[in-house]
C-alpha cells in the first residue's frame, strides 16, 4: 500500500549535488567563476572572444559557450511550483534593468503554460552540464542511473560530511556564503553564487530544490545506505540516511537505522537520540525500542535498558533484559566496595559488568581504572581509560549528570598523572572540580596533580642547571606531597642519583617505577645503564633483551646488548 507523505522540497539534494559532482578541470571552474560573476563582467568577457554575440539577451542567463564541455542535453521542463501572484510579486521587485530579459524557469504558472518546452536555464542547466561533463571525463563505471530522472550518484560517497548531518553541512555553506565579501551575483543573472568547486550554494535556492526533489527517492536512499552498513562504510550509511530523513523525517526506519551506523562509529549518545526520535514517530516500533535499550546497555544505564527492552517483541528480550540487571547489580557492588576501599572487588564486578554488556559506560570503565590505579597498576589502567570511548564534556554532563561526569574525569586525571601527563591531569582535574564544586575528592586530585606538575618542573629547570642534588630534592618533593607512586618522577630522581654517582639508588627508583608501569621503557634503560655501571652483568642482559624488543631498531641499545653479551662470555672463558 502506497504510504502518503509530503513532498519533499528538495534541499536534501542540494548537500548531495554540491559535494558529488566536483569539476576537476580548469575550463569546468572557469565557467563557474563566470556564473559567479555580474552580468557586466560575463559582457565584457563575452566582447572578448570573437564568436561569442554581441547582444547578452540572446544568451541564457548564468550559462557560457565552452568548447571544453559537451553540450548539454535537452530536458524536459519543470513543472511550475509557486502559484502566480508569489511569481508576480517576485517579477516586481525586479530592478527595471532586468526588463526584456528572458523570464527564467519556474517563473509562474501561466508562462510555463505558455512555455511547454523549455530547457532548464541558470544553475540547473549548469548542473546538467556538469552531470554530462563528469559521466563524459570519468566514464561510467561507477555512476548509475535512476529511473525516475537523471540524476547521477557516486558510488563512493565520501564526499559527504559523515560527522554532522547534510542539513548541518548546507546550512554552514548558505552561512559561510552569505558571510563572505565576495561580489554576488547580479540582477541580470541567475540569482545563484558559487562558493568553490562542489559547494554549490543557493540565493533563490527553491529553484534548484523543487527541481532536485523530482530526481530521487528516499526509500532508495535508505536501500543504498543498508548496502553500506552491510559492507561496514558506517560514515556512507549515516550519510545516506540523513538524505533520507530530511526528504522525509517522517519514517521510523531512516532514524532508526542511522543509530544503528552511529553506534558502529563510536557515537552512541548521538545514536540514543535518533533511536528516541524513531520511537516518538511510532511508539509501537519495536525495533527501535530494543535498540534503544542496548544502547542504554552499553552506556551503564540498565534502569532505562530495561525499561526500553520490556517495550520491544524481539525472542531475546528476556535474555537481554537479564542482562541489565546483571549489570545494575554490580555496578551497585562496585558502589558499595568502593566505599571501604575494596579494590579488588571494584575490579572484578567492574570486569564483570563490561563482560555483560556495558562495554562503553564511562562510569563502570572509571571504576575498574581507579582500581587499577590503587593496586599500582598504571599502565593497565590506562590502557583501561583509553579503551573507552570519550564523550564531550557538555554531551556528557547532559546525557549522565554532572556528579557521575566530573566522577568520571576525576579518575582520567589520575591516570594521566600516573603516566606522566601532568599538564593534562592539572586541566582535567580542574574541569572535574568545576563541574563538582563539593566534591572533596576532586578537589584532592587537582592539588595532588598541580604539585607534582610544579615539582616536576622546578626539578627539570634544576637538572637543567646542572644542581642533581637540588633537583633530586625536587623530585623528591613531588613523591612526598603528590604523588608517592608517580614513575615519571621516580625515574627522573633515579637520572639525579646516576649524575651524583650512587647508581644503588637510582637503579632502586628505576625499579620502583618499572614496578608501577612495566612497559617504562626509559626506567629500564636506565636501570640497564646504571647496572653495566655497577657490573651486573646478569642484570643488566635481562634488561637490554627486553628493552631489544621494545625497541627493535634502537642502535644504541644493539650496541649495549653486543657490549653486555662480549662481557659475560669473556668472563665465562
Amino acid at each position: 500500500m502506497t504510504e502518503s507523505r509530503r513532498a519533499p522540497s528538495g534541499c536534501a539534494m542540494f548537500g548531495m549535488y554540491s559535494g558529488m559532482f566536483r569539476r576537476r578541470r580548469s575550463a569546468s571552474m572557469s565557467s563557474l567563476s563566470r556564473i559567479n560573476g555580474s552580468p557586466q563582467a560575463a559582457a565584457d568577457s563575452d566582447a572578448a572572444a570573437a564568436s561569442a554575440p554581441a547582444n547578452p539577451a540572446q544568451r541564457k542567463a548564468g550559462v557560457r559557450d565552452d568548447s571544453s564541455l559537451v553540450p548539454r542535453p535537452k530536458v524536459m521542463p519543470l513543472q511550475p511550483q509557486i502559484n502566480g501572484a508569489a511569481a508576480a510579486q517576485a517579477q516586481a521587485q525586479r530592478p527595471s534593468r532586468d526588463k526584456g530579459r528572458p523570464n527564467r524557469a519556474m517563473n509562474g504558472g501561466a508562462k510555463a503554460a505558455a512555455s511547454p518546452a523549455v530547457e532548464y536555464t541558470g544553475m540547473a542547466a549548469e548542473l546538467d552540464k556538469m552531470i554530462q561533463d563528469h559521466q563524459r571525463v570519468k566514464g561510467t563505471t561507477q555512476m548509475m542511473r535512476a529511473t525516475s530522472g537523471n540524476m547521477m550518484m557516486h558510488r563512493n560517497l565520501g564526499n559527504l560530511n559523515a560527522g554532522a548531518s547534510a542539513r548541518s553541512s548546507l546550512d554552514r555553506n548558505t552561512k559561510a556564503a552569505a558571510a563572505s565579501d565576495r561580489p554576488k551575483a547580479g540582477p541580470g543573472s541567475n540569482g545563484y553564487a558559487f562558493s568553490g568547486m562542489g559547494n554549490i550554494v543557493s540565493k533563490s535556492g527553491d529553484q534548484l530544490c523543487r527541481a532536485l526533489s523530482h530526481r530521487t527517492d528516499p526509500e532508495k536512499l535508505k536501500e543504498m545506505g543498508n548496502e553500506e552498513y552491510r559492507e561496514g562504510h558506517y560514515a556512507e550509511a549515516v550519510a545516506l540516511y540523513d538524505q533520507a530523513i530530511m526528504m522525509d523525517p517522517t519514517r521510523p526506519a531512516y532514524w532508526s537505522n542511522k543509530a544503528a551506523a552511529l553506534a558502529a562509529l563510536g557515537r552512541l549518545i548521538e545514536a540514543v537520540a535518533d533511536c528516541k526520535e524513531a520511537v516518538r514517530i511510532d511508539p509501537s516500533y519495536g525495533r527501535a525500542h530494543h535498540r534503544l535499550g542496548g544502547l542504554y546497555l552499553r552506556l551503564g544505564e540498565p534502569d532505562k535498558a530495561i525499561n526500553y527492552l520490556k517495550q520491544s517483541p524481539m525472542d531475546s528480550v528476556n535474555a537481554d533484559v537479564s542482562r541489565a540487571q546483571s549489570v545494575k547489580g554490580r555496578i551497585a557492588k562496585c558502589g558499595d566496595a568502593r566505599k571501604v576501599r575494596d579494590w579488588i572487588t571494584v575490579l572484578q564486578e567492574s570486569q564483570a559488568a563490561v563482560s555483560d554488556g556495558a562495554d562503553c559506560a564511562p562510569q563502570v570503565m572509571a571504576l575498574q581504572a581507579e582500581a587499577l590505579l590503587k593496586l599500582q597498576r598504571h599502565d593497565e589502567a590506562d590502557s583501561a581509560l583509553r579503551g573507552a570511548p570519550r564523550f564531550g564534556v557538555d554531551e556528557s554532563t547532559k546525557f549522565f549528570g554532572t556528579t557521575a561526569h566530573a566522577y568520571v574525569l576525576m579518575v582520567r586525571a589520575q591516570v594521566d598523572m600516573a603516566a606522566g601527563r601532568l599538564d593534562e591531569a592539572v586541566a582535567t582535574a580542574q574541569t572535574a572540580c568545576e563541574l563538582d564544586p563539593g566534591s572533596r575528592e576532586a578537589a584532592n586530585v587537582h592539588r595532588r596533580a598541580k604539585a607534582v606538575a610544579s615539582a616536576r618542573q622546578r626539578g627539570n629547570d634544576l637538572f637543567k642547571a646542572s644542581r642533581f642534588a637540588e633537583a633530586c630534592a625536587a623530585y623528591g618533593e613531588g613523591l612526598d606531597k603528590g604523588e608517592a607512586g608517580s614513575a615519571v618522577l621516580l625515574c627522573n630522581r633515579a637520572a639525579c642519583h646516576a649524575k651524583l654517582g650512587r647508581h644503588e639508588k637510582a637503579v632502586e627508583d628505576c625499579s620502583g617505577a618499572l614496578a608501577v608501569r612495566p612497559g617504562y621503557s626509559k626506567a629500564r634503560l636506565r636501570r640497564a645503564d646504571c647496572n653495566v655501571k655497577l657490573e651486573r652483568w646478569e642484570a643488566s642482559l635481562r634488561d637490554y633483551q627486553v628493552l631489544i624488543q621494545e625497541l627493535p631498531e634502537n642502535e644504541d641499545v644493539k650496541k649495549a646488548l653486543a657490549e653486555v653479551e662480549a662481557k659475560l662470555k669473556s668472563q665465562r672463558n
